[in-house]
């Protein structure tokens, strides 16, 4: 009985060729749209995330500060600096916190190699630093660790593209370099990340030193910055608050004094940044859901025509017996075949489509796409709701025809 179906499925579409195509081209769009759309919006989501992340992922900044509130008789407007110990105190007292380092910076630091000389950003840092911030070792290097920072030791870290200034494609790992004259070992290369937001310049054209080194060397005393991460997001607001308590009884300011020491707290943005993209690859799937709506109904309407061009066919049928479910079951399996030719078809050019993309080198701006499982699901599981729906009612506008009236038409 079902290779009867086919066989009628393929001699109405090779007698109707142009309609056939136009029908199959509807789905075949609609697939093609949901599963590109859908794969480019997982692919700019992620492709943000990274380059968001490229700063830390969940950290805060911490910079001195003003107090904005009277406490205990003592002014407003009061400088808030902090300093080394105030990071070991933290690290003592706030059991939330998984790290914390300090910061010193200087600019327009002047950095020797050969014959080469730059101005350079330093940053002085302890070696929890590297992991908070992504400042990731590409191979056969290291970041500073916690024996460089003991021992004060002349050691360096170069971002990728500040390497390249400096040694162009030759090798840095291992070499001297002059840093206001004194001599430096790289130790490490940043291994090339993505980077949208940054408080003191990208790390690509950054050094970083040991905050001790870089204490001596430049006489830092009060710290710059202060970047720290909790040991996980449900502890975060608890470490962010006993930052405040601590710094506030040590320093006597309000600990509601959000002033006294400013903060960039990411978490908050990445919350925003999370529900934005979310929104938007919502939005693209409701355009594409919409496309593959439109070629449904085009299917319904082609079946619909079919239905009323096939009449003295239905009439004969149910003259020599044929049932209700009988004439329902051929032409909904018509139709859910027209849809699962189309569709899979779109399914195979869209995947097509992706698999090429990344020939275009376009990943950098982009991403690059990708279908998720629950959106490859939801397509499947779309394309069939839709070809029900397509099927289902001119089927049973079929089945229901007198028999002795379709003879006639």
């Amino acid at each position: 009985m079902y290779l009867m179906f086919l066989r009628q499925l393929f001699h109405d579409m090779k007698g109707q060729k142009l309609r056939s195509a136009l029908t199959l081209f509807g789905i075949f769009w609609g697939t093609t749209a949901l599963i590109l759309l859908g794969a480019f919006g997982h692919g700019i989501h992620a492709h943000q995330v990274k380059k968001f992340n490229g700063l830390g992922e969940h950290i805060a900044i911490m910079w001195p500060g003003r107090t904005s509130m009277t406490y205990k008789g003592l002014p407003r407007g009061r400088s808030i600096l902090l300093r080394e110990d105030d990071v070991t105190l933290m690290k003592e007292q706030i059991p939330e916190l998984e790290a914390i380092s300090i910061e010193y910076q200087d600019w327009s630091i002047p950095v020797r190699h050969d014959k080469v000389l730059i101005s350079a950003r330093l940053s002085g840092v302890a070696a929890e630093y590297g992991d908070m911030r992504n400042v990731i070792p590409d191979w056969g290097g290291r970041f500073v660790d916690e024996i460089d920072v003991r021992l004060r030791r002349r050691v360096c870290f170069l971002g990728n593209e500040l390497k390249d200034d400096l040694f162009g494609s030759a090798k840095a790992v291992g070499e001297i370099i002059e840093i206001s004259n004194v001599p430096f070992t790289v130790i490490g290369v940043m291994k090339p990340k993505g980077q949208d937001s940054a408080y003191s310049g990208r790390d690509k054209d950054k050094i970083f030193l040991p905050y001790s080194t870089s204490a001596v060397m430049f006489g830092h005393t009060i710290a710059n910055v202060i970047v720290w991460k909790a040991k996980s997001l449900e502890v975060h607001k608890i470490a962010k608050r006993k930052i405040y308590e601590v710094l506030g009884k040590k320093h006597k300011f309000d600990p509601g004094d959000n002033q006294a020491v400013s903060m960039w707290d990411t978490t908050e943005n990445l919350d925003f940044f999370t529900n934005f993209f979310w929104g938007f690859r919502i939005f693209l799937l409701m355009i594409s859901f919409a496309t593959l709506v439109v070629g449904g109904i085009g299917v319904a309407n082609i079946m619909y025509v079919v239905v009323k061009e096939r009449s003295k066919e239905i009439g004969l049928k149910m003259s020599l017996g044929a049932k209700k479910g009988f004439i329902l079951s051929q032409f909904l399996l018509e139709t859910l075949l027209i849809t699962f030719i189309g569709g899979f078809t779109g399914f195979l050019f869209a995947m097509t489509l992706i698999r090429i993309f990344p020939s275009f080198n376009l990943e950098e701006y982009i991403g690059i796409p990708t279908i998720s499982s629950f959106e490859a699901i939801l397509s499947v599981s779309l394309l069939m709701v839709i070809g029900l729906f397509a099927g289902f009612f001119p089927a049973r506008r079929a089945a229901n025809m007198n028999p002795v009236q379709s003879l006639k038409m």
